[in-house]
C-alpha cells in the first residue's frame, strides 16, 4: 500500500520508518526541509516539501494512489484540515490525525474523521509511581461515558482472582501491568503485589470503583 504521511517530527518519522519496513511505499510532507533528516539516509520514501491540506503537494506526494493518510503536524487544525481534503476530495478512506486537544475529538470523530490524542505519558506515569492511588484515565471514548483508566488497587486484592475483582467491583480488567510486561488476564488469574491494574468502566462510576479497589474483597459472606 502507499500511505501519505503529513508531519516528519518524531511520530511522523517512525510512522514512515515503521511502514517501510513493513514493505509500504511511503511519502512524507513538512514545511520543513530539514525536517527530514529525522528519517535517516535509508529512507527510500518520497519527501515532499509542502503544506500538507493543499492539493497540489499532496498530488506530488501520491495521494491519488495512496490507500491511507496519517496527518501527524504539530497543529490540530492543520491536522484536520489535511485530514479531510483526503478524505473529502480525494476518497482517501482510510484516515487518521493527530489532535493535542483531546476536548475537540468529539467534534472531529463527528466529521468522520478517527483522532488520536497525544497523551502526556511520560508524566502521567511518572505520577502514577509517585502518587500510586485512585484512577489514572488512559483512553476516554469521544463521548466521555466509557474510560480506560489504572485504578490502584489495595494490597488486600492480592492473592485474589481477577473474576473476583470484576465481580465485586463491576469493571472489566482490560489488562494488567506485570513486572513491567502488559498481560491480558484470564478469568483465574491471581492478582500478584504490584500488578498494575487497568479496567474499563463508565466514566460516572469512577468514585465508586475507587472506593470497591481501596476497600480490598468484600467477607466471605458479606454483602
Amino acid at each position: 500500500m502507499h500511505i501519505v504521511i503529513m508531519g516528519c517530527g518524531r511520530v511522523g518519522s517512525a510512522l514512515a520508518q515503521t511502514l517501510e519496513e513493513q514493505g509500504h511505499t511511503v511519502a512524507v510532507i513538512d514545511q520543513d526541509p530539514t525536517a527530514f533528516r529525522r528519517l535517516g539516509s535509508s529512507f527510500g520514501g518520497r519527501r515532499v516539501t509542502g503544506v500538507g491540506f493543499d492539493q497540489d503537494t499532496l498530488r506530488e506526494a501520491g495521494i491519488e494512489e495512496a490507500g491511507a493518510f496519517a496527518a501527524v503536524s504539530s497543529g490540530d487544525n492543520s491536522n484536520i484540515i489535511a485530514a479531510r481534503v483526503a478524505r473529502e476530495m480525494f476518497g482517501i478512506e482510510n484516515v487518521a490525525a493527530r489532535i493535542y486537544d483531546p476536548r475537540r475529538a468529539e467534534v472531529y470523530q463527528r466529521l468522520g474523521i478517527p483522532t488520536v490524542a497525544t497523551v502526556r505519558w511520560t508524566a502521567d506515569q511518572m505520577l502514577r509511581r509517585l502518587l500510586p492511588s485512585g484512577a489514572e484515565p488512559l483512553w476516554r471514548d469521544p463521548t466521555g461515558g466509557v474510560q480506560l483508566a489504572e485504578v490502584h488497587a489495595s494490597t488486600a486484592w492480592v492473592g485474589h482472582r481477577i473474576s473476583r475483582l470484576q465481580d465485586e467491583t463491576g469493571v472489566r480488567v482490560a489488562f494488567l501491568t506485570r513486572l513491567g510486561e502488559a498481560m491480558l488476564p484470564s478469568s483465574q488469574t491471581v492478582l500478584q503485589e504490584g500488578d498494575l491494574v487497568h479496567v474499563m468502566m463508565r466514566t460516572d462510576e469512577i468514585n465508586r470503583v475507587e472506593a470497591a479497589f481501596a476497600k480490598g474483597p468484600e467477607e466471605e459472606g458479606g454483602h
